[in-house]
């Protein structure tokens, strides 16, 4: 059974609130895959009719870093380093798959991969990432209130 994660108010690709946003629903399925599906509006293409590689990258970077909150959705990570290979165009306004999977996560450090699947099952794009436990004093010095973190 899948688990609905929490989304933040103002964020770009999760945000309840951001008059921008992708508004974008996470689910994990408890042990290591956090997915969202998607049709992403016209405003955000790149080149007309085909989905801006830089939302492309956006949509990855969260739902890889959101394996991190399987089990604990306070447990946030940071791209380190993300690695995208773009291997098909990608349509606005087309159903989207986006699955996260741990690759490993020990301490403070993991690795996660992430795929964009059109609706033929066709892996549009691909990421591998490096996380890291967002440090401490950023964290102490953050008023987590203001994320408005909750499931809707």
């Amino acid at each position: 059974m899948l688990k609905k994660q929490p989304n933040s108010e103002m964020c770009f690709v999760c945000g309840r609130k951001n008059p921008i946003g992708l508004y974008m629903a996470f689910h994990d399925d408890g042990e290591n895959e956090v997915m969202s599906e998607i049709s992403v509006p016209e405003r955000y293409q790149g080149y007309p009719g085909i989905v801006h590689g830089g939302v492309l990258a956006a949509m990855l970077d969260e739902v890889v870093a959101r394996v991190s909150m399987i089990g604990d959705p306070h447990h946030f990570m940071m791209s380190v380093k993300l690695a995208i290979l773009y291997r098909h165009p990608v349509p606005v306004e087309t159903p989207l798959r986006i699955v996260g999977k741990i690759i490993r996560l020990r301490g403070r450090l993991g690795k996660a991969v992430g795929k964009i699947y059109l609706p033929d099952g066709t892996i549009a794009c691909e990421s591998a990432m490096t996380l890291a436990d967002i440090p401490e004093e950023l964290l102490s010095s953050t008023n987590l209130a203001l994320l408005n973190w909750k499931v809707d």
